[in-house]
Protein backbone atom coordinates (compact mmCIF):
# COMPACT_ATOMS: atom_id res chain seq x y z
CA UNK A 1 0.00 0.00 0.00
CA UNK A 2 1.27 3.59 -0.17
CA UNK A 3 2.31 5.29 2.89
CA UNK A 4 0.98 8.07 4.67
CA UNK A 5 2.89 11.41 3.65
CA UNK A 6 5.45 13.04 6.17
CA UNK A 7 4.31 15.94 6.66
CA UNK A 8 0.71 15.17 7.83
CA UNK A 9 -0.02 13.23 10.52
CA UNK A 10 -1.75 9.75 10.62
CA UNK A 11 -5.40 9.35 11.77
CA UNK A 12 -6.03 7.82 15.11
CA UNK A 13 -9.16 6.74 14.81
CA UNK A 14 -11.06 5.12 12.10
CA UNK A 15 -13.48 8.19 12.04
CA UNK A 16 -10.58 10.28 10.98
CA UNK A 17 -9.66 8.17 8.61
CA UNK A 18 -13.00 8.39 7.25
CA UNK A 19 -12.88 11.68 7.53
CA UNK A 20 -9.84 12.21 5.56
CA UNK A 21 -10.80 9.37 2.85
CA UNK A 22 -13.98 11.67 2.34
CA UNK A 23 -12.01 15.18 2.00
CA UNK A 24 -9.58 13.45 -0.54
CA UNK A 25 -12.37 11.78 -2.46
CA UNK A 26 -14.06 15.88 -2.31
CA UNK A 27 -10.59 16.70 -3.91
CA UNK A 28 -10.02 14.80 -6.11
CA UNK A 29 -13.44 15.17 -7.51
CA UNK A 30 -12.87 18.86 -7.81
CA UNK A 31 -9.70 18.30 -9.72
CA UNK A 32 -11.18 15.52 -12.12
CA UNK A 33 -13.99 17.74 -12.80
CA UNK A 34 -11.46 20.98 -13.84
CA UNK A 35 -9.55 18.45 -15.86
CA UNK A 36 -12.48 17.37 -17.74
CA UNK A 37 -13.32 20.89 -18.58
CA UNK A 38 -10.10 21.66 -19.71
CA UNK A 39 -10.38 18.41 -22.23
CA UNK A 40 -13.51 19.59 -23.50
CA UNK A 41 -12.31 21.66 -26.40
CA UNK A 42 -15.52 22.19 -27.93
CA UNK A 43 -17.46 23.49 -25.09
CA UNK A 44 -14.87 25.54 -24.53
CA UNK A 45 -14.62 27.14 -28.02
CA UNK A 46 -18.30 27.26 -28.17
CA UNK A 47 -18.00 29.95 -24.98
CA UNK A 48 -15.07 31.70 -26.62
CA UNK A 49 -17.17 32.46 -29.64
CA UNK A 50 -20.19 33.36 -27.66
CA UNK A 51 -17.81 36.08 -25.78
CA UNK A 52 -16.44 36.99 -28.61
CA UNK A 53 -20.15 37.54 -30.46
CA UNK A 54 -21.06 39.57 -27.57
CA UNK A 55 -18.06 42.18 -27.71
CA UNK A 56 -18.70 42.42 -31.11
CA UNK A 57 -22.19 43.27 -31.29
CA UNK A 58 -20.97 45.68 -28.09
CA UNK A 59 -18.22 46.92 -31.04
CA UNK A 60 -21.04 47.23 -33.56
CA UNK A 61 -23.44 49.20 -31.37
CA UNK A 62 -20.36 51.72 -30.95
CA UNK A 63 -19.67 52.46 -34.42
CA UNK A 64 -23.35 52.79 -35.01
CA UNK A 65 -23.60 55.27 -32.35
CA UNK A 66 -20.46 57.20 -33.88
CA UNK A 67 -21.43 56.82 -37.20
CA UNK A 68 -25.04 58.81 -36.25
CA UNK A 69 -23.47 61.22 -34.24
CA UNK A 70 -20.99 62.21 -37.03
CA UNK A 71 -23.95 62.25 -39.49
CA UNK A 72 -25.69 64.58 -37.49
CA UNK A 73 -22.73 66.89 -37.27
CA UNK A 74 -22.44 66.36 -41.24
CA UNK A 75 -25.93 67.40 -41.56
CA UNK A 76 -25.69 70.61 -39.45
CA UNK A 77 -22.49 71.65 -41.23
CA UNK A 78 -24.56 70.83 -44.35
CA UNK A 79 -27.95 73.14 -43.14
CA UNK A 80 -25.33 76.21 -41.84
CA UNK A 81 -23.82 76.01 -45.21
CA UNK A 82 -26.58 76.40 -47.03
CA UNK A 83 -28.36 78.98 -45.06
CA UNK A 84 -25.09 81.22 -45.42
CA UNK A 85 -25.33 80.61 -49.00
CA UNK A 86 -28.90 81.52 -49.63
CA UNK A 87 -28.09 84.05 -47.34
CA UNK A 88 -26.13 85.68 -49.99
CA UNK A 89 -28.08 85.43 -52.62
CA UNK A 90 -29.63 88.66 -53.62
CA UNK A 91 -33.46 88.89 -53.55
CA UNK A 92 -33.82 89.63 -57.28
CA UNK A 93 -32.26 86.09 -57.76
CA UNK A 94 -34.40 84.33 -55.09
CA UNK A 95 -37.51 86.19 -57.03
CA UNK A 96 -36.61 84.68 -60.42
CA UNK A 97 -35.58 81.17 -59.35
CA UNK A 98 -38.94 81.70 -57.58
CA UNK A 99 -41.03 82.88 -60.23
CA UNK A 100 -38.94 80.11 -62.82
CA UNK A 101 -40.33 77.33 -60.31
CA UNK A 102 -44.16 78.80 -60.44
CA UNK A 103 -43.46 78.56 -64.19
CA UNK A 104 -42.48 75.47 -64.53
CA UNK A 105 -45.45 73.78 -61.74
CA UNK A 106 -47.98 75.53 -64.40
CA UNK A 107 -46.49 75.49 -67.39
CA UNK A 108 -44.14 71.98 -68.34
CA UNK A 109 -46.15 68.98 -68.78
CA UNK A 110 -46.44 66.25 -65.72
CA UNK A 111 -44.46 63.64 -67.63
CA UNK A 112 -41.65 66.27 -68.36
CA UNK A 113 -41.73 67.29 -64.85
CA UNK A 114 -41.94 63.49 -63.79
CA UNK A 115 -38.27 62.65 -65.87
CA UNK A 116 -36.46 65.79 -64.86
CA UNK A 117 -37.53 64.92 -61.06
CA UNK A 118 -35.89 61.11 -61.76
CA UNK A 119 -32.75 62.78 -63.57
CA UNK A 120 -32.29 65.01 -60.29
CA UNK A 121 -32.99 62.00 -58.51
CA UNK A 122 -30.27 60.25 -60.31
CA UNK A 123 -27.20 62.69 -60.47
CA UNK A 124 -27.70 63.05 -56.78
CA UNK A 125 -27.39 59.32 -56.21
CA UNK A 126 -24.55 59.01 -58.28
CA UNK A 127 -22.63 62.65 -57.83
CA UNK A 128 -19.07 60.88 -57.26
CA UNK A 129 -19.54 59.14 -60.52
CA UNK A 130 -20.53 62.47 -62.31
CA UNK A 131 -18.22 64.18 -60.62
CA UNK A 132 -15.56 62.25 -61.67
CA UNK A 133 -16.85 62.51 -65.68
CA UNK A 134 -16.80 66.48 -65.60
CA UNK A 135 -13.13 66.03 -64.20
CA UNK A 136 -12.28 63.44 -67.17
CA UNK A 137 -13.60 65.89 -69.64
CA UNK A 138 -11.89 68.90 -68.16
CA UNK A 139 -8.78 67.14 -68.56
CA UNK A 140 -9.69 66.38 -72.16
CA UNK A 141 -10.48 69.40 -73.13
CA UNK A 142 -7.44 70.96 -71.87
CA UNK A 143 -5.17 68.17 -73.54
CA UNK A 144 -6.77 69.20 -76.64
CA UNK A 145 -6.32 72.95 -76.41
CA UNK A 146 -2.54 72.50 -75.44
CA UNK A 147 -1.86 70.91 -78.87
CA UNK A 148 -4.27 73.02 -81.12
Amino acid sequence: MTQAPHDKPTAETPEELRAQVENTRHQLGSTVEALAAKADVKTRAQEKAAEVKVQAAERVGALKEQAAHKAEEVKAKASDATARVQAKVPDQVKDTMEHAGQLWQEKAPRPVQDKAAQGARLAREHRGLLTAAAAVGVCVWLVRRRKG
